[in-house]
C-alpha cells in the first residue's frame, strides 16, 4: 500500500476545504438554523413530542444525515470529475499507484469533509434544543459509515457524470427525496399502514432509522437491519468501484 501517494491525494483534496473553511464552516449553521425555525418552531408547536420525544430534538438525526450524504456525495463526485475535466485524471492512472489507493485518497477527504459538516450540525443544534445522546460511540460509527459508504457512491457519480449538471442530477433528483421521505423530520409509525410499508423500501429509512436510536433508542427498524443496509450499500459501492477501474469505464474514454 503506497501510504503516500494516499496522503498527497488527500491532502490535496482536504487543502481546497480550508481554503473555504468559513464558508463551509458558516453555511450548515445557517441552514441548520433555518430548519429549527421552520420545522421547529412552526411544526414543532403543532407536535408537541414524538414517541416521548420533543419534536426538535427529534429532527436533529435527520438533518444531519441529510446534510453528511449531500455533503459526501458532492464533495466526492467533484473531487474526481474536476481531474477528469481538466485532463490531468490520466496522470493519475498512469502514476504508480492502485485504485484502491486513489479511491481511499478521494473518498477519505470528502468523508472527512462531510463528517466535520455532521458534527458542526450536532453543535449548533445542541444551541436550540437539548440533546441526550444515549449511544455516542454508535452515533459516531454510524455517522462515520454513512460518510463513508456515500462518499463512495458520490466517486462513482463522478466518473459516471459527463457534465457538471449530471454531479448534481442523482442528488437532486434521488437522494434529496428519498432523504426527506425517509423518516428524517417524522417517525414512520405516524404513516397510514400502506405508506409504512412503502417507506420501508427506501433504503434512507434504515440509515435515519439506526442513528435517530443512536440518539434516543428509538428505531423504525431493528438497529440490526440498519447496519446490514449500510454495509450492504457500501459493499455495492465498493464493487461498482472496482468494475469501473477493471473495465476502464467513463474514465479511459
Amino acid at each position: 500500500m503506497n501510504w503516500q501517494a494516499i496522503r498527497a491525494i488527500y491532502v490535496f483534496e482536504m487543502s481546497r476545504f480550508f481554503r473555504t473553511l468559513l464558508q463551509s464552516f458558516v453555511s450548515p449553521v445557517i441552514s441548520t438554523s433555518l430548519y429549527f425555525v421552520v420545522f421547529g418552531a412552526a411544526i414543532g408547536s403543532r407536535i408537541d413530542q414524538v414517541e416521548g420525544v420533543s419534536y426538535g430534538a427529534f429532527i436533529v438525526p435527520g438533518l444531519i444525515m441529510l446534510s453528511v450524504m449531500t455533503q459526501a456525495i458532492s464533495n466526492a463526485s467533484f473531487g474526481i470529475y474536476f481531474p477528469k475535466f481538466i485532463g490531468t485524471i490520466y496522470e493519475l492512472l498512469s502514476a504508480p499507484i492502485n485504485f484502491l489507493e486513489i479511491v481511499l485518497g478521494y473518498v477519505g477527504a470528502a468523508a472527512t469533509k462531510a463528517l466535520f459538516i455532521g458534527l458542526v450540525i450536532l453543535g449548533t443544534s445542541a444551541l436550540f434544543v437539548d440533546l441526550t445522546i444515549q449511544h455516542p460511540i454508535a452515533m459516531l460509527a454510524f455517522m462515520v459509515l454513512t460518510c463513508l459508504s456515500f462518499a463512495l457512491f458520490g466517486f462513482i457519480i463522478g466518473i459516471w457524470a459527463g457534465n457538471f449538471e449530471q454531479l448534481q442530477l442523482i442528488p437532486l433528483l434521488i437522494v434529496t427525496p428519498l432523504v426527506f421521505l425517509g423518516g428524517s423530520f417524522y417517525s414512520i409509525s405516524m404513516l397510514p399502514p400502506v405508506w409504512q410499508t412503502i417507506s420501508f423500501f427506501n433504503p434512507v429509512v434504515y440509515l435515519v432509522s439506526g442513528f435517530r436510536w443512536s440518539f434516543f433508542g428509538l428505531a423504525d427498524v431493528p438497529i440490526g437491519l440498519s447496519l446490514l443496509a449500510i454495509g450492504g450499500f457500501t459493499t455495492l459501492c465498493l464493487a461498482i468501484i472496482w468494475w469501473i477501474f477493471k473495465t476502464g469505464w467513463r474514465i479511459r474514454q
